[in-house]
């Protein structure tokens, strides 16, 4: 009986206050189970593109080890790693880590700049699309700012071609 007593003497002002409230936990409720979603999503979309690399797929889900394990894919130096830590460096750095992905599954740039723009379209692509495993694009000179040509072998102009 006095719980009915106090509801009875709530004004409409913290009758208001309480709807606020609870839609504002409703609206974070569902705002946090659409990110718990989609972050699903993205790791299930890495478990793939890291075991079609040979990677274990279980990284995808280890923070910092997922990381540690694209950079091996993509064929970059673990301490890579601390530049993406950094402001404004990390989105270059995030930049030629994707450029290197998507050319270490034989896609061009212009996927690429798919794979930076529209990344959840681009992405599950990449991992459920019949794209195969080529090697790291970096250690194969296929990198932003590596040499050689396409097939990943070093140009020597100095000396002239064997014959045969």
């Amino acid at each position: 009986m006095g719980q009915i007593q106090l509801l009875a003497q709530m004004t409409d002002e913290q009758v208001a206050a309480g709807g606020i409230i609870a839609a504002l936990i409703a609206f974070i409720s569902a705002f946090a189970m659409l990110f718990a979603v989609l972050g699903l999503f993205f790791m299930a979309c890495y478990w793939k593109v890291f075991s079609k690399a040979g990677q274990p797929g279980w990284a995808a889900f280890v923070p910092i080890y997922n990381v540690v394990v694209l950079l091996q894919i993509v064929g970059r130096p673990g301490w890579w790693f601390f530049l993406l830590c950094i402001p404004f460096v990390n989105a270059i750095v995030g930049i030629i880590v994707v450029l290197d992905l998507a050319k270490s599954y034989g896609k061009d740039n212009a996927f690429a700049a798919g794979l930076i723009i529209l990344g959840p379209i681009f992405l599950p692509i990449l991992a459920f699309g019949s794209a195969e495993y080529q090697g790291p694009a970096a250690l194969a000179g296929d990198a932003a700012a590596g040499g050689g040509d396409a097939g990943g072998a070093p140009v020597d102009a100095g000396e002239p071609p064997a014959e045969g």
